[in-house]
């Protein structure tokens, strides 16, 4: 199935749903995460992934699931990939025995 809109990246979520809201800093976020600010920095302005690491860091803090962080990644790495891959593959058939 291919989703039609982009889905956002889960840094711009944790920025607009949970540090802005929360009145943090990225740097007061950072240190709450145990990671750098450039790291956290990264994630919030789309330039890195969220890793299963970060994403059990996240959960841990806001009391989600790292399997919800996760799966945002994932869903944003399936579309960009299908959307930027010209990849040609061509349908497996069932070979007559």
């Amino acid at each position: 199935m291919i989703l039609k809109r982009k889905p956002t990246h889960p840094g711009e979520i944790l920025l607009e749903d949970i540090i802005k809201p929360l009145g943090l800093t990225i740097t007061e976020a950072a240190k709450k995460l145990g990671v750098t600010r450039k790291t956290l920095s990264e994630l919030v302005n789309c330039k890195a992934a969220v890793s299963p690491e970060m994403a059990i860091r996240i959960s841990k803090a806001t009391k989600t699931s790292p399997e919800s962080w996760l799966s945002m990644q994932v869903k944003l790495d399936l579309w960009n990939t299908e959307h930027n891959s010209r990849v040609r593959v061509t349908e497996f058939k069932k070979v007559a025995v």
